[in-house]
């Protein structure tokens, strides 16, 4: 039998032979890439963090333990050991599978739930001085990859670990990588940390030595508590004990003498410490080891090519990559146009540019904040940044969106990738709630296409407007509309009205355009309404001339949208008609109140949350009984 089926839960690593660890992993090994071949998902990282976390198993004891895993993606070997290797793990990411990320109400071996970078040592720091409080003595192990450090909010509790708890262990998951290839100083500090050959070879060395000594391990581990002292002897200080952390590594991470020797002292140790381990993300699989990018998370693939099946978006392009192109031609014509990503060149569509015109693009790592304000900052030396990163992500960057850039009326275009739904990864990246965030505030410009040439047509309107713009799009394929060559302009908070009609006004923005003329079909044929197709545009600012033209003629007025009916494009239709001074029913259209599941598409969910083409047919059909009689006369 298996090793892997044997694993019921945490207690059973324990019981394992040492030599029986590497075959452990092997099979972990083949059940991720046979499960994620067919699923997708977060491949790399997990392959790279079997051994680390079989380690960490065997020497600490969750639920009691707290496992803080930094974005959780690599926990996929943690759902396996903690009871979760069953149906459920086939289907990971998938409708009635696991979830891709750690959840607290998926199992109590997640302590804590997270889909975003940073947030791991904030909230270790956090359970760990409840606990002091508590006089409670189980262990807080935050387990941070090296990328996590160029976010703010990581260097923010690194500053106040001393002060909060005497006794906590960092796991610093070291691979050089976050999606992209990580950039900055302190990637560069870490390395130096890695490689410098000095503190290397003598550690290694006196290890060797005293391996061949009767109580040589235990000289060893006598020698371990006075490491720091003996390694500033030879090479600088860490980063780390400059704030006040005892430091241990580099450690082989797929060592398991290694693993097992440093875990269990940082788990009788009594300061905080940092183990930095190098792991090498794709471990085991050599087609994610050629292609890291790729592979940190992907779409079903061939296990033997690593290539994703053939679908229609080889034929529609994805809206990132039409960005991408576009970005590339504007910035060729304008080298005062620079582009601005976040750790994800190539899932914003920027990595032509940096490829094409490096000069003119900036990755700034995982740093949404940083990343505002420093295009706040180009800004004002006249150039114009377009900052392309993902819906659910640029939430990090509210307070300077608002207070660095509309403040000043900076130009600035924001393009927000997977606004909507992104099935698969789940409620943290569900891009649902950006309108409601930027819509009420001042100098904004917020923008939605119908498809991929209007896309086009408004980066250049974006690029034209000498403010804060938004242009918000969904994740994967466009309509396969063409773009055209000569793009234009667009006047300001102007819809386009593609079908007169005196009953229904259907106001569809963007990916919904389609299901409003679904709609309006059905409605036509079915009912015999004559049904008035909106392409909203903009959200602001919003097209109020027409509203009140439709308002004026038509009984009720529909909104569709791919964002929360709470404050988004519905609600601004709703403030615009109540200036208006106008009687004429409203009906919005859009997801509900509640946190969106992951699931296996976007057509599942949304029949799932009453957004199917029949909910919203019918929604739509009740709403209107509710406001005529049999007679047609107006209820209102």
């Amino acid at each position: 039998m298996p090793l892997l089926k044997k694993i019921n839960g945490p207690s059973d690593i324990k019981s394992l032979e040492l030599d029986q660890l590497p075959l452990l992993a092997k099979e972990v090994r083949e059940r991720l890439i046979s499960v994620t071949s067919l699923t997708g998902g977060h491949i790399g990282p997990n392959l790279g963090v079997v051994e680390l976390t079989i380690a960490m198993h065997r020497i600490f004891s969750t639920p009691k333990d707290r496992f803080i895993f930094d974005v959780a993606h690599q926990g996929y070997v943690h759902k396996l050991f903690t009871g979760r290797n069953d149906d459920r793990f086939d289907k990971i990411r998938n409708s009635e599978g696991l979830c891709g990320f750690l959840t607290r109400d998926e199992s109590e071996h997640d302590c804590y739930g997270a889909g975003h970078a940073g947030t791991a040592l904030s909230a270790a720091l956090g359970m760990a001085a409840a606990r002091d409080r508590k006089g409670t003595d189980e262990h807080v192990v935050a387990f941070l990859g090296d990328a996590a450090f160029t976010c703010g909010i990581t260097l923010e509790a690194l500053n106040n670990i001393t002060s909060a708890t005497k006794r906590m262990i960092i796991i610093l998951n070291d691979n050089e990588w976050s999606i992209a290839k990580n950039v900055g100083a302190i990637s560069r500090c870490l390395n130096e940390l890695i490689t410098n050959p000095t503190y290397n070879r003598i550690h290694r060395d006196v290890r060797d030595f005293l391996k061949h000594l009767p109580g040589g391990e235990q000289i060893m581990r006598s020698i371990v508590h006075a490491k720091m002292d003996a390694k500033d002897l030879f090479v600088p200080s860490s980063l780390f004990e400059h704030f006040g952390l005892r430091y241990f590594g580099p450690i082989d991470g797929h060592d398991f003498d290694q693993l097992l020797y440093y875990l269990n002292f940082a788990k009788e140790h009594e300061d905080p410490l940092v183990l930095h381990v190098i792991t090498q993300k794709g471990k085991g699989y050599d087609v994610a080891l050629g292609n890291p990018e790729k592979f940190h998370g992907t779409s079903a693939y061939c296990r033997t090519t690593g290539k994703s099946e053939p679908s229609i978006a080889d034929i529609a392009p994805n809206y990132q990559d039409v960005l991408g192109d576009s970005l590339v031609r504007i910035a060729k014509i304008n080298p005062r146009v620079v582009g601005i990503t976040a750790a994800m060149p190539s899932g914003t569509g920027l990595k032509r540019l940096s490829l094409e015109l490096p000069e003119q693009f900036f990755d700034v790592g995982i740093a949404e904040e940083h990343a505002a304000i420093f295009a706040a900052g180009m800004a004002t030396n006249g150039f114009h940044p377009v900052v392309a990163i993902y819906s659910t992500f640029l939430q990090r960057a509210v307070d300077p969106i608002i207070h660095d850039i509309c403040l000043q009326k900076l130009p600035v275009l924001f393009c927000q990738d997977r606004a909507g739904l992104s099935p698969q990864d789940g409620a943290t990246h569900h891009g649902l709630f950006d309108i409601g965030l930027y819509r009420n505030v001042p100098h904004t410009v917020i923008m939605q296409p119908k498809d991929e040439d209007e896309l086009v047509d408004m980066m250049h309107t974006g690029l034209a407007y000498k403010g804060p713009a938004f242009i918000r799009y969904p994740r994967g394929k466009g309509e396969g509309v063409p773009v055209k060559g000569i793009p234009k302009i667009l006047e300001l908070g102007k819809a386009e009205l593609i079908v007169k009609g005196s009953d229904i006004s259907l106001w569809a923005l963007g990916s919904m355009l389609s299901d409003a003329k679904a709609l309006a079909r059905s409605l036509e044929e079915e009912m015999g309404l004559s049904v008035s197709i909106i392409n909203a545009r903009f959200v602001r600012p919003l097209d109020t001339q027409l509203l009140a033209s439709e308002a004026s003629k038509c009984r009720l007025i529909v909104t569709l949208e791919d964002h929360v009916r709470i404050g988004g494009f519905g609600s601004a239709v709703l403030e615009a008609l109540n200036d208006l001074g106008s009687s004429t029913a409203l009906e919005r259209v859009g997801w509900p109140d509640c946190f969106v599941e992951h699931g296996s598409s976007v057509k599942i969910l949304r029949a799932a949350h009453g957004l199917s083409p029949e909910a919203i047919k019918d929604q739509v059909i009740a709403r209107w009984k509710k406001v005529t009689d049999v007679s047609g006369n107006n209820k209102i």
